[in-house]
């Protein structure tokens, strides 16, 4: 797996889930139930993750769709 983003911004979480489900590709959103933890501050960050065979596509359709500044490092 690999880290594709890691945000605070519930609204960009969500918009990327749409685009990878749009675009078949499986990921997985870690750390949504924090919220709970944390009281609904906000304050620790989502992270969608994707297959490694995956990423290069998912770099593409982000980037593609303009959030390619939200990315992780590709390292």
């Amino acid at each position: 797996m690999r880290e594709l983003l890691r945000t605070n911004d519930i609204v960009l979480v969500s918009a990327v889930g749409a685009l990878l489900d749009g675009a078949k590709i499986d990921h997985v959103l870690l750390d949504n139930n924090m919220s709970i933890v944390e009281g609904s501050l906000g304050i620790i960050p989502r992270r969608i993750l994707v297959h490694d065979d995956d990423d290069a596509a998912a770099r593409r359709l982000l980037m593609n769709a303009g959030l390619g500044h939200e990315l992780r490092d590709d390292k």
